[in-house]
Parts: C-alpha cells; sequence; structure tokens
C-alpha cells in the first residue's frame, strides 16, 4: 500500500514566503551581481552584449527558483524518474538533431535558441538518484542488484556527453553520482572495486580520447610544450592572475582581458578576469561568498528528516562545489582546462537558469524539512 507524507500542517502560501532562507537568497544576488559586473568590465563598459541579458536572466532564473521553491516536494519526488527519462531522451536526440558549435554537437533548439541537455541532465540525475534511494530503503543500499540501477543512471549520461565530446560533464556527471552513491551509504568495498577499475582503464580511455583532449591534458602537465597554441589559454590566464597582485588593478582596468589577451573571458576564464582586476582580495571574497553558499545548503540537508531530501539538497550542494572547484583550479593551471562555467558568475543562458533551479530545490526541501515522507508516495512508482 502507498502511504501518505506525514506533515504536521500544510503551510499557506504565505507562510512559505516567510520561511524561505532570505539571507541565502541575498548570497545568490551577491554572486549573481559581481557576475553581471564583471560581464560589464569585459565588454569594455557596456551592458551590452553580455551584462543586459546576464540581468534579464538572473530575473528569470530567481521567479524560477522561487516556484520551485514553493512548490509542494511530492511533486518533485513524482517527476524525478520521467524528468530523468526525458533528459536522457534529449542528450540521445543531441548527435542526430543537434546544433554543432566549435565542432561539437552540445545543443538543442532553432536558430538563436538553443540549451544544452546536459545542464537539465545536472538536476535530473540528482533527482533520480535521491527518489531512488528513497524508494529503496537502508536495508538493500549495498546489495550489488540494486546497485546495478543507479550505475546504470550514472553511465548513460556520462557516455553519451563524452560522445559530443564534453569531458568536463562527463567527469561532473560521474563525480556528482559516485558522491551520491557514498551519501547514501553505499558500502566502501565498491568504491574500492571502481577506483582500481578506473585507474586499469586508464591506457584504454586514454585511446578513446580525441587529439584535443589529449593536448589539454599535455598541456596541463606542461604548458610551455605549445605556448600558441594548446597552451595558450592557461598561459595567459596565469599571466593575468599574477598580474593582479594582492589588490588589483582596478575595475575595468585588466589589460589581458581589455587587450583581449585572455580568451573566453567572459565565459570560461571570468575569474582570472576577476582576479586580475580585483586582486587576491577581490578573489577570495568571492569564494568566501560560495563557501557561505555551500555552508548554508549543507545547514539545510542536515536539518531534512527524509532521504529523499537530504540527498537531493546534497546532490546539488555536490555539482554546485563541482561547478565551482573544477572552473577556478582549471584557470590556475591545477586542472587541465575543460568547458566548466562558473556557477552565477559566467555568461550562459542554460547554466543560469539551471543553477536557479538547482538551488530552488534546495529551498525547497528547506521548506519541507518537516515532511517525514514514507518510502512510496502516490503517483511515485
Amino acid at each position: 500500500m502507498f502511504s501518505e507524507p506525514l506533515f504536521a500542517r500544510q503551510l499557506s502560501f504565505n507562510e512559505k514566503l516567510g520561511a524561505l532562507n532570505w539571507p541565502f537568497l541575498a548570497l545568490v544576488t551577491a554572486v549573481s551581481g559581481i557576475g553581471v559586473a564583471a560581464l560589464y568590465s569585459v565588454s569594455g563598459g557596456s551592458f551590452d552584449p553580455w551584462a543586459e541579458r546576464q540581468i534579464y536572466r538572473f530575473c528569470f532564473g530567481m521567479a524560477l527558483l522561487l516556484m520551485v521553491a514553493l512548490t509542494d516536494i511530492t511533486v518533485w519526488m513524482r517527476a524525478a524518474f520521467p524528468l530523468y527519462v526525458a533528459a536522457l531522451l534529449m542528450l540521445i536526440a543531441v548527435p542526430v538533431i543537434g546544433l554543432e558549435t566549435g565542432g561539437a554537437k552540445r545543443w538543442l533548439g532553432y536558430g538563436e535558441w538553443s540549451f544544452q541537455p546536459a545542464e537539465l541532465m545536472k538536476i535530473a540525475l540528482v533527482l533520480a538518484l535521491a527518489r531512488y534511494y528513497h524508494w529503496l530503503g537502508p536495508r538493500r543500499i549495498s546489495n550489488p542488484i540494486a546497485l546495478l540501477m543507479p550505475l546504470a543512471m550514472i553511465a548513460g549520461p556520462v557516455a553519451l556527453v563524452i560522445a559530443q565530446p564534453d569531458l568536463g560533464t562527463a567527469v561532473l556527471f560521474a563525480v556528482v553520482g559516485v558522491g551520491l552513491l557514498f551519501l547514501a551509504g553505499v558500502n566502501w568495498f565498491y568504491f574500492l572495486a571502481g577506483l582500481i577499475g578506473v585507474l586499469s582503464a586508464i591506457p584504454f580511455l586514454w585511446q578513446r580520447l580525441h587529439d584535443y583532449q589529449k593536448a589539454r591534458i599535455l598541456t596541463f602537465v606542461d604548458p610551455d610544450r605549445d605556448p600558441l597554441g594548446a597552451g595558450y589559454h592557461i598561459l595567459q590566464s596565469k599571466i593575468a592572475l599574477g598580474a593582479g597582485g594582492v589588490s588589483g588593478k582596478g575595475f575595468m582596468q585588466g589589460t589581458q582581458s581589455q587587450l583581449n589577451f585572455l580568451p573566453e573571458k567572459h565565459t570560461d576564464f571570468i575569474f582570472t578576469m576577476f582576479a586580475e582586476e580585483m586582486g587576491f582580495i577581490g578573489a577570495m571574497s568571492l569564494l568566501v561568498l560560495y563557501l557561505l553558499m555551500m555552508l548554508f545548503i549543507l545547514y539545510m540537508t542536515m536539518r531534512s528528516k527524509s532521504t529523499f531530501g537530504r540527498l537531493l539538497a546534497s546532490g546539488i550542494g555536490i555539482t554546485l562545489f563541482v561547478y565551482i572547484f573544477i572552473n577556478v583550479a582549471m584557470v590556475m593551471g591545477l586542472v587541465p582546462v575543460v568547458g566548466v562555467p562558473l556557477p552565477l558568475v559566467s555568461y550562459g543562458g542554460t547554466s543560469m537558469l539551471t543553477v536557479m533551479f538547482g538551488l530552488g530545490l534546495v529551498l525547497n526541501v528547506h521548506l519541507h524539512r518537516n515532511w517525514l515522507m514514507a518510502e512510496r508516495v502516490p503517483g511515485a512508482g
């Protein structure tokens, strides 16, 4: 028999608004404001073409965040598997009808309107895994048969985005998926066996990489091997980071970005541009804001009384952390260059809306933290 979720009293709309974590929303707005200011700077002191669009996207994203947060949490439980299947079908459709840009097919759409299905999958994968382990129950978590389905749910998107090719997003899927398996309580033996398997497969995986992906890894080891080619991005990024010093060159005074030496300055390398202009102090201030966001997410995760809520919020937190870590480490030369944007700061519509959607789910978990959801809810499977 299916049983209804238990809750002392259903909150009204006004009570939900009052119960929202407003300091967390203020942090999100502050980080997004820094992104708009950075985009204004890289365009030479103009809101066109990037900053103005980013403002519109943030406003739309905030409306989406509030809508997601105020929706009944059981709606997201019921939508978890259908949303995952929809995202998977769109990933499958990308090689067939996708839009090609820069030699890669990663987008669906028509004309100027396009989006990346991989961004939607980042949320759908977390929802589906949280729903599965809520349904599974603690006694069967480490059962080998029960482990096949979540592994398949992770492997499918990883394989599809590698084929696009998009190695950075594939790594993100794998890290988030494995992280959720760990938080769900899967026996550590499986992680050890998986690590041994990955290390053993490295020679095979290396042969399967595209030439430009191999070049990125070799350039990571030695950026000076091709300073005007594959190593150009990271060398210019390091020059900009060093030029910023402690206090920076000042707003709109960064030579690497203003003179267009720094590539992808409005997307992947926007943190470098910001650090050159605002210096070590400004860069650390931005990272502190991100740290506060992560601490808020951890706080909201720990207060949830349901397995679904805890795994959902922690999965979004892991996704956000991986975004930030890979982007910042990439521009500092600590990891190979991959196409991962800086959340809420880099220019990009799909990325902005995906992050806001995910943060809305975290707030939804916080609002419904006292739900004592049974393992199965009506219509949830």
